[in-house]
């Protein structure tokens, strides 16, 4: 039985703190693995790279989007709603990391149909750690849609 070969994805972290951006930076680079990870710092940016807009017209498609809640222009729940109810972005899984532990938020990011939750914990080597998982687990255990 061989082992499957592990292709490098490309990752949309959408984070407007930039203490939260560096540390998902160095968790990446820790991990060796590979991965593109691109940032948008707020909902707008992050539609536009999605969408192909302005700036981002060359961007890739990501194979992963980290969200966060609580972002500027359009926040990640109408960014979520956005990516989750367009045919051509709807596969696309879309973990929420974010500060908030609120009941409410986990059941609408649910209903929104987020493929996971997880509250960004407050420590740094947890922080990271959470980061290593995530990438992991989408790189090593999970098989992602190619397009």
């Amino acid at each position: 039985m061989s082992t499957p070969t592990i292709q490098p994805i490309e990752v949309l972290l959408v984070e407007d703190d930039p203490g939260d951006e560096l540390m998902t930076r160095e968790a990446f680079k820790d991990n060796k693995i590979g991965n593109t990870l691109h940032v948008a710092h707020d909902g707008q940016e992050a539609l536009d790279f999605l969408y192909r807009k302005g700036q981002h017209t060359n961007a890739p498609r990501p194979d992963l989007i980290l969200l966060d809640l609580n972002l500027p222009k359009y926040d990640g729940r109408q960014v979520l709603e956005r990516i989750k109810s367009d045919p051509d972005l709807a596969h696309i899984p879309v973990i929420v990391l974010t500060t908030s532990s609120a009941e409410e938020d986990i059941l609408r990011s649910y209903r929104l149909h987020a493929n996971a939750y997880v509250t960004k914990p407050v420590d740094l080597d947890q922080f990271v750690s959470a980061i290593r998982q995530i990438d992991d687990f989408f790189v090593t255990v999970v098989r992602l849609p190619r397009t």
